[in-house]
């Protein structure tokens, strides 16, 4: 078996739980202003959808290479997690980041923005969590 899936998935995950619990609250933290602090993580969000969506497909690819021998409930189980992962970062970044930029009902938005990077997180680190009890 590949480590890439392995490697991917951990790539995302991690790179989830660094941007949204680490690396957002510290500029909220240190620099000046709210505003500033804002438009810098607006940017680390996109960038992180990229890097979400990259690694979803890298799995979603790698797992169709096992698809000509019978898929275990554990590849499927992780399917279901790695598009639901990848969907919920499109979501986010194109459906409700646009409206927080706007300060559409601000506090509406971040609500479902922040509720969707968890359920995002929870995703990947349960595709994760499938991929590293696979190998064992």
């Amino acid at each position: 078996m590949s480590r890439l899936p392995l490697w991917a998935a951990a790539l995302w995950w991690g790179s989830l739980s660094t941007i949204g619990f680490l690396v957002v609250p510290l500029l909220f933290a240190t620099l000046p202003t709210p505003a500033l602090a804002g438009n810098m993580a607006a940017r680390l969000f996109a960038a992180q959808t990229g890097v979400s969506c990259v690694c979803a497909l890298l799995l979603l690819m790698s797992s169709r290479k096992n698809q000509a021998l019978a898929p275990t409930p554990i590849e499927q189980t992780a399917i279901i997690f790695i598009v639901g992962g990848m969907l919920l970062a499109l979501l986010a970044e194109f459906a409700v980041a646009p409206r927080i930029v706007a300060r559409e009902n601000l506090r509406l938005w971040h609500s479902v923005g922040s509720a969707m990077y968890l359920l995002q997180w929870l995703c990947a680190g349960a595709t994760f969590w499938k991929l590293t009890s696979q190998r064992t």
